[in-house]
């Protein structure tokens, strides 16, 4: 198969897994939670925050073993089928999610987003099989783009449905979008296998290579010092994306269709910044691409504090848009470039760890802030420290330094 077959089969899995991001992370299922699940009372943030930070402990707690295992028995494509199943089943699920239902509406949200965000650990350590370092920057660009490609066309699909008030229908349609558009990565990628011998169970192997890794960390400064800054900035990411339809909900007073508006703009800027971002990290450096897009994640955060009307608010999701998709597809081509090659799946199971983990204290820490002063404005300005942190750890990576298997 060629690479140009390779890259578009692969990046179809993120135009598939989008539509569970877009509608149930972000948009949809993030606002009916608040408005009619926790009946739109104040404490609804803190519930939702503490709904993603389960699910990220989950994650951060699991993918470096997995990551390990699946490096062991060369068994990426079982695990990455796995998550995904088990994250197509509860999107489906939360159809069943009724008004006051607080506890099913939080497990399977949390069941679903483990299987979404577990899956990509697996996903994104298909990227160096599938094309040259010097294209990573390009090729992680092109995969985010399908993926807002895929919110959007979500978004089209779903329109209907919200225009119509039907909101809990969204849910099925969305897993079945996801099943759809997730297939051809099973049966048509095929994965570098090499023949192992196993004098071990998984599990303890797993174990073994994570305990082995952590134990010579000091061989991977350069990497270490890129997953610090990543644990930072992603994390005001992540909160951005949790809250972004619950704060234009209730502090502007979006209604549906103006929220679908919202992110079909968001969307689109993602595409553009993920692509051109994308091409620039390959001719100026991942490092230097990074952090202009936290720059403009920072600019983001001023404006949506200063800007109270709705129009305003639509110039702010066009510089999130481009910021969102610049600075995940970089993040993910420079993790790919700082690797080892002979343990990617094991380290991209940290750089998911470092992501996740540091989901669980961003969504929190604006959950608090908007529960106790009543003011989702005071809790969106604390997403900006975790940006200025990830760029002054972010200038000691080195991002032409070849990483050296241990």
């Amino acid at each position: 198969m060629k690479d140009r077959s390779r890259i578009f089969i692969w990046s179809l899995y993120d135009f598939a897994n989008t539509s569970f991001s877009i509608v149930v992370v972000t948009f949809v299922y993030a606002v009916y939670f608040k408005k009619t699940v926790a009946q739109n009372l104040p404490i609804g943030d803190l519930y939702w925050s503490i709904s993603t930070s389960i699910a990220m402990f989950v994650t951060a707690f699991i993918a470096p073993i997995l990551g390990a295992i699946a490096d062991y028995s060369t068994g990426k494509k079982r695990f990455l089928l796995f998550f995904t199943l088990l994250c197509i089943f509860s999107t489906s699920m939360l159809y069943f999610v009724r008004e006051g239902m607080i506890l099913w509406g939080i497990i399977l949200f949390v069941l679903g987003n483990i299987g979404f965000e577990a899956g990509l650990v697996f996903y994104d350590a298909f990227l160096p099989e599938i094309t040259q370092p010097k294209n990573f920057g390009r090729v992680s660009g092109y995969g985010f783009a399908m993926g807002y490609l895929g919110s959007l066309a979500t978004l089209a699909i779903i329109y209907p449905l919200i225009s119509n008030e039907l909101i809990k229908e969204t849910f099925p349609v969305t897993s079945v979008f996801f099943l759809v558009f997730a297939l051809p990565i099973f049966f048509f990628l095929k994965e570098r296998r090499t023949i192992v011998e196993r004098t071990d169970s998984y599990f303890r192997i797993g174990v073994q290579r994570v305990w082995s890794t952590i134990s010579h960390l000091k061989n991977y400064k350069n990497l270490m010092f890129f997953l610090i800054a990543y644990f930072f900035y992603i994390e005001g990411v992540n909160t951005v994306i949790f809250f972004s339809g619950n704060y234009a909900s209730t502090t502007l007073g979006f209604n549906s269709s103006e929220l679908l508006i919202f992110f079909l703009t968001v969307q689109t800027t993602a595409i553009i910044g993920s692509i051109l971002l994308g091409i620039l990290a390959d001719s100026i450096g991942q490092k230097k691409t990074i952090i202009i897009s936290l720059i403009i994640w920072l600019i983001t955060i001023v404006l949506a504090y200063f800007i109270t009307d709705k129009n305003g608010f639509y110039i702010v999701g066009l510089l999130a848009g481009a910021a969102m998709g610049s600075s995940q597809s970089t993040s993910r081509s420079l993790m790919s470039k700082l690797t080892p090659q002979d343990r990617k799946t094991e380290f991209f199971g940290f750089y998911s760890f470092f992501g996740k983990s540091s989901a669980i204290v961003g969504p929190l820490v604006f959950g608090l802030i908007s529960y106790i002063t009543k003011s989702q404005r005071l809790a969106i300005i604390s997403i900006g420290f975790f940006f200025l942190i990830g760029i002054w750890v972010l200038r000691k990576v080195k991002d032409d330094e070849l990483p050296i298997s241990q």
